[in-house]
């Protein structure tokens, strides 16, 4: 029996021709059914998603034009704002040249200015030093001269021309003094 059986037994396995037709024909049946019915639906529902899909890609990429435009709008602002900052840390420059300058000029005018008068007030100080001083001298010589001869000098028109003439003598000397330096 297993002889028979195991010469029967690839036959099990192989279906006969009437199930291969049978089955053929639902096949082609539930084909046909599964295009028309299922077909179309799944389609749509294909062609909804592509279309979705590629209204995304048109978005996206619109997106993106959008996006770098916007960007080189920014560059073109932000190029322009360092050109706009460089004029004016240039002009600050420029003013702060112009402020120290004018600082400058003012105090050396005012350095000028309090540099004469501290030489009109020398020289007045040394007027009055010297008038004061020639009236000394000039009242000094008188009572030496008036010791000296012993007896005091009563004529002023004598007093005047003996103060006169040391003063004179006075002044050569410190002239002669001032060419020698």
């Amino acid at each position: 029996m297993n002889a028979v059986a195991a010469g029967n037994g690839i036959e099990l396995f192989i279906p006969k021709l009437y199930d291969i037709v049978w089955s053929l024909i639902i096949l082609l049946i539930l084909a046909v059914f599964f295009y028309k019915f299922f077909m179309p639906k799944f389609q749509s529902i294909f062609d909804e998603r592509s279309a979705r899909i590629e209204g995304n890609i048109q978005k996206a990429k619109k997106a993106k034009d959008d996006a770098d435009e916007a960007k080189k709008k920014y560059e073109d602002q932000l190029g322009k704002a360092r050109v706009e900052a460089s004029q004016i840390r240039d002009d600050a420059r420029a003013e702060a040249s112009r402020i120290v300058a004018d600082a400058r000029s003012r105090a050396e005018t005012e350095a000028s200015q309090i540099t004469e008068n501290a030489q009109r007030s020398l020289q007045s100080q040394q007027q009055q030093a010297l008038v004061s001083l020639k009236g000394e001298v000039g009242t000094l010589a008188t009572a030496l001269a008036g010791k000296i001869l012993g007896s005091q000098l009563q004529d002023s028109a004598v007093q005047s021309s003996m103060i006169d003439s040391i003063i004179a003598d006075a002044d050569k000397d410190e002239a002669d003094k001032q060419k020698a330096r």
